[in-house]
């Protein structure tokens, strides 16, 4: 499969430093596009925020977004792609 082909994937991520969020949401924004749907859920009692992400694509767009989430203090991401 080409590098460049589109793909369906769920990004996971979870904010447990609430100063975070800004960062979080620029690197989102930066890949906006890509993204069909976001849902996010604030756990006050648990201290974090859980956010699922479901974009369309090219693989190396998914790996960079997530790559670049993960790196943000204080937040957790995962990609599960198809």
């Amino acid at each position: 499969m080409q590098q460049d082909t589109s793909r369906i994937a769920i990004i996971g991520i979870i904010v447990s430093d609430f100063d975070s969020v800004e960062s979080v949401n620029a690197v989102l924004h930066e890949y906006a596009p890509y993204v069909l749907g976001r849902m996010g859920l604030p756990m006050k009692d648990r201290g974090v925020n859980a956010i699922t992400l479901v974009l369309d694509a090219p693989l190396n767009a998914i790996n960079a977004l997530t790559g670049k989430i993960g790196k943000i203090s204080g937040v957790d991401a995962k990609a599960l792609f198809r």
